[in-house]
């Protein structure tokens, strides 16, 4: 994808400066202590849950500011993804500069999120956005740290099903809005939630055009924000999601324009904000969504 896609060039230089000084033939095991590695600190948060103490995990970026779309990494980023005893990253293009570290050394022990999504629902790479993505992320990273460190196995997985357990919570709460607004509908300044609201049952009437263009870094065409501007000056939609680390001038004139109609806006981050662990980030998200929805306007649909 165009914004997502960190440049090849970047990538491949990070790999070929560290080659000439990373040397490991275990994935980075034999520092004789288990390292984990996440390239957002939503992966991070999850891998951290399922670790618990046993275990030291990095994440590369980290910061509600921070915007992964145009991350680039350094030869020392690349150098933790080589030298981790295992590595949790996004996938489906979204850190697309791990990928290319991967294939420069297959042998590091790696957990594809995007891999483990229903491959029978439309491409998104968000799936941070969809516990049952996160859930099944949190078994994996259980079942590769035990064979790694199999004294702590029985912990692994008590901690990845304790998981499980408040993600299927968080999922039952977000079925609870759709079905408490069946008739609710959102307009979003870009796609970052898509899997919450497929979930959740509650229809994204964004113009498809300008959903893409924003997914493409590329300003949204006049016909596609005068869509989006018609949706919430006439009062059609019932809730603005609003991702702040992506703001352009395009997606501050929705927002303004929302604010002018008195549309609820919900805030939706693509990394952890401050103090937040993974399931607390999604449980506030959704309880948000669902107070917002609760308040919102009537829908001239």
């Amino acid at each position: 994808m165009g914004r997502t896609a960190i440049k090849l060039a970047v990538g491949m230089a990070a790999v070929l400066a560290v080659a000439g000084c990373t040397s490991h033939g275990q994935s980075g095991h034999d520092h004789g202590a288990v390292n984990v590695v996440a390239t957002t600190d939503v992966w991070g948060s999850v891998a951290a849950a399922v670790a618990g103490e046993h275990a030291t995990v990095k994440s590369i970026e980290t910061g509600a500011n921070a915007d992964p779309h145009s991350f680039e990494a350094t030869p020392t980023d690349v150098a933790s993804i080589t030298d981790a005893s295992l590595v949790v990253y996004n996938g489906g293009g979204y850190d697309h500069w791990v990928d290319d570290v991967l294939a420069g050394d297959p042998e590091v022990d790696a957990v594809d999120a995007y891999s483990l999504r229903n491959s029978e629902e439309p491409a998104n790479e968000h799936v941070f956005y969809d516990v049952r993505v996160a859930k099944a992320v949190a078994t994996e990273i259980a079942k590769r740290l035990a064979e790694i460190e199999p004294t702590h196995a029985d912990l692994y997985r008590a901690n990845a099903s304790e998981f499980g357990k408040q993600a299927d919570a968080i999922a039952e709460s977000a079925q609870a809005i759709g079905k408490a607004h069946p008739s609710g509908s959102v307009v979003a300044t870009e796609p970052v939630a898509y899997y919450l609201l497929r979930n959740a049952g509650i229809s994204d009437r964004t113009p498809p055009g300008f959903a893409s263009a924003v997914e493409e870094g590329d300003d949204p065409s006049p016909a596609d924000v005068a869509a989006m501007l018609d949706l919430i000056d006439t009062r059609q939609v019932s809730v603005l999601l609003f991702n702040p680390q992506t703001e352009s001038p395009a997606t501050k004139q929705i927002r303004d324009a929302a604010e002018r109609a008195s549309l609820p806006v919900v805030t939706v981050t693509e990394t952890l904000p401050p103090g937040a662990d993974y399931l607390t980030w999604q449980r506030d998200t959704v309880d948000e969504l669902g107070r917002q929805f609760d308040k919102a306007p009537q829908t001239n649909r």
